[in-house]
């Protein structure tokens, strides 16, 4: 019988609460009256926000990955439960210091064949300095990015420290976000017998919200590593919506992923997410 992961029933367990309760809510700005009109300003302009990585929005999304195909026999899978939480802090009249740090609980099996192994990953932190105000349309923000040995297992983490640039561009008009991120990181001290690491990552985006606040969202997260000399290149689909349960905010997701370039005994064909993002709005 195959067994389900521990981050997948977390991720399960969450999205049957929240969908729940939404089911027992009542539809906030269903009414035609003034304040539902102000609700659905502020819907449209939160899902406007939660399309841009670094707008001045704290949100903690929490999302689940599946992959399998692992190996060269193709037995083994991962299951990764990211906790992304963002917070913004203003400089002044004129910047924005965004932090995004991803923190992966992660569980892997038969990687290497006849080996499983679960606990937390390499956590990742970027500084994005940006204007509170576009630069000719562009949503603009660069900083430093890094990677702390935090993983626990072969398989979870480098044990290498990381560090590198980081920067984004965007531009938003008439429920359309496009744009592109990126980083760069390079090992610079750690474990002398783990190999060390350059890797580039690059995430072009694109997506579309909806009168209903459903957000239709494309992207790639390929990652070339230097020292291998090979890409991974998953291709991500997702669909997304705003809802309210009493004060809390949050969005729903979940998409399917075709890796149209895989690693050496890495994921092959489909994999798949499911998320959940908690806002706070000032």
């Amino acid at each position: 019988m195959k067994k389900f992961s521990s981050s997948a029933v977390v991720m399960a367990l969450v999205l049957v609460t929240v969908l729940s309760a939404r089911a027992q809510a009542p539809s906030a700005g269903s009414t035609g009256s003034p304040q539902a009109g102000a609700a659905t300003d502020e819907a449209a302009e939160l899902a406007k926000k939660l399309a841009n990585p670094v707008a001045s929005l704290i949100s903690v999304p929490l999302q689940y990955n599946y992959d399998g195909n692992y190996g060269a026999d193709d037995k083994g899978s991962k299951s990764v439960l990211l906790i992304q939480p963002v917070i913004p802090f203003s400089l002044g009249e004129d910047w924005n210091l965004i932090t995004r740090t991803i923190v992966p609980l992660a569980e892997t099996r038969d990687i290497p064949t006849g080996k499983d192994e679960s606990g937390l990953g390499d956590i990742t932190q970027s500084f994005f300095l940006s204007p509170k105000q576009p630069v000719g349309g562009w949503v603009l923000a660069a900083g430093p990015v890094g990677v702390y040995p935090s993983g626990n297992g072969n398989a979870l983490g480098g044990r290498k420290w990381g560090a590198g640039p980081t920067g984004l561009a965007l531009k938003q008009a008439n429920g359309w976000t496009f744009g592109f991120l990126a980083n760069h990181v390079w090992s610079v001290a750690g474990d002398s017998d783990r190999a060390d690491t350059s890797a580039t990552f690059l995430q072009p985006f694109l997506s579309y919200i909806t009168k209903t606040k459903t957000t239709l969202g494309l992207n790639t997260e390929s990652v070339y590593d230097w020292e291998g000399e090979q890409w991974g290149v998953p291709v991500n689909a997702t669909v997304s919506q705003l809802l309210k349960v009493g004060s809390q905010i949050f969005q729903l997701s979940v998409g399917a992923r075709y890796w149209a370039e895989s690693p050496d005994n890495g994921p092959e064909d489909w994999g798949g997410r499911a998320g959940v993002t908690f806002l706070f709005p000032k």
